[in-house]
């Protein structure tokens, strides 16, 4: 598909997968565990940088990937500040209660949010999956039988989209019509589960099959068809991101912007 096509492959294309998910899950759980409300931020503000910067994407199609977190951050940022505890109350109106203790963890939910959809979509928009699994066999010793399956999913997925198409049309050119509203979810429901469902079952006994002829049970050492290496631009992409964190640590301590 061409809107998940980068501009651009920047550094972040060539680093291992395998040692970039380790680098990018430590920093998810990083801004999962911090409480600080300053360095929260400046972590939010770092990574949406870095999305901008290094994803290889254009604007427009960051902002309709993001648009999601955009939107739960509004809505739970909302939620708490409107409905949350405290005891400095700055306005209230009916169950509507905004304090000072509300109003901040609310934020820090919202930049949490945000710092999670940046790292996250950062690491989808320059991983392949292909790679990330071969990876994950090669360097994390994943049993080839798991990491094939989900590839074989990932290649399936394309030829579901299709087989829905082709669903569509064939009802289209019989002339079936459906009731509007409710019922005709319900309907086509009914039209689109059993013939899909059915043609997922063969084709996954058929995959099933064929792993199984290949031995993909076996504990045996394997060859790869992609070979995945750590290299020197691992190690200098832990040190860029290491660098990251500590930069939006200190700006938080020289720049607070709470008071």
């Amino acid at each position: 598909m061409k809107l998940f096509q980068p501009a651009k492959e920047t550094w972040l294309y060539r680093i291992n997968p395998a040692g970039k998910f380790l680098i990018f899950m430590s920093l998810l759980l990083i801004a999962l565990i911090n409480n600080q409300f300053d360095f929260a931020f400046y972590q939010m503000v770092f990574y949406m940088v870095l999305l901008l910067a290094y994803s290889g994407y254009s604007g427009k199609k960051l902002l309709l990937f993001t648009s999601p977190f955009i939107l739960t951050f509004l809505s739970s940022a909302s939620t708490m500040i409107l409905f949350g505890k405290g005891s400095e109350i700055w306005w209230s109106w009916g169950l509507i209660k905004i304090s000072n203790e509300s109003f901040h963890h609310g934020l820090l939910i919202g930049f949490k949010t945000l710092s999670f959809g940046a790292l996250g979509m950062l690491f989808a928009l320059t991983t392949k999956p292909l790679l990330l699994f071969y990876a994950l066999m090669q360097q994390f010793r994943m049993p080839a039988k798991y990491a094939y399956s989900f590839i074989a999913a990932i290649r399936i997925l394309p030829l579901l989209w299709e087989e829905i198409g082709a669903r569509r049309n064939a009802l289209e050119i019989r002339g079936i019509q459906f009731s509007p509203g409710v019922r005709g979810w319900y309907e086509r429901l009914q039209q689109y589960a059993v013939p899909l469902l059915a043609q997922s079952i063969r084709r996954a006994q058929r995959v099933a099959i064929a792993m199984e002829a290949k031995r993909f049970q076996m504990g045996s050492a394997r060859t790869y068809y992609y070979q995945t290496r750590f290299a020197v631009m691992d190690l200098i992409c832990l040190l860029f991101f290491i660098g990251v964190l500590a930069g939006a640590y200190a700006v938080s301590v020289i720049l607070p912007i709470k008071s």
